[in-house]
């Protein structure tokens, strides 16, 4: 039986490297979210765009679906991801919040007038944390609630 140890762990180890060369549907840099299927956090956060006011946790409780897009005006793939939000908002009537992150306020807002505005309100989460609540890995980061503010699904990467 010794003998055959050593074939035995290589064999085991080829099935489950093969394994993981196979499960196509996953992305090898992707951490999985621990929030799909949990309510959106309790949270309020200033506006980014005048006159929108606070937004807070109930505005993604409001009874409709929605995407919560997480960016920064420094993030070059939300740059790149940007037109697609800005299509899904103004031609399929997509409701977009979005949230930058760890952005300055100057910024966001410079960010928004030079590419449009794809989102109903924008907010600020200038030092991360509800990004760190919603268990976000990376900008940018998109997540969609349903009408009862719950969690369903988490986009990584760009649209």
């Amino acid at each position: 039986m010794q003998r055959f140890l050593p074939l035995i762990i290589v064999v085991a180890l080829f099935a489950i490297f093969l394994q993981m060369m196979t499960d196509g549907d996953r992305n090898p840099n992707e951490i999985k979210s621990v929030m799909v299927g949990k309510p959106v956090p309790t949270f309020t956060l200033p506006a980014v765009v005048d006159g929108e006011g606070e937004l807070s946790d109930d505005f993604l409780k409001s009874g409709r679906p929605m995407l919560v897009n997480f960016f920064a005006s420094w993030c070059v793939p939300c740059r790149a991801e940007h037109e697609n939000l800005m299509k899904l908002a103004n031609e399929h009537g997509i409701t977009i919040v979005g949230i930058a992150y760890k952005d300055r306020h100057a910024d966001a807002l410079a960010f928004l007038d030079e590419l449009g505005n794809p989102f109903r309100r924008t907010a600020l989460d200038r030092d991360g944390r509800l990004a760190i609540d919603f268990g976000v890995t990376g900008v940018p980061e998109t997540f969609v609630i349903d009408g009862n503010g719950m969690i369903t699904y988490r986009h990584w990467g760009p649209l």
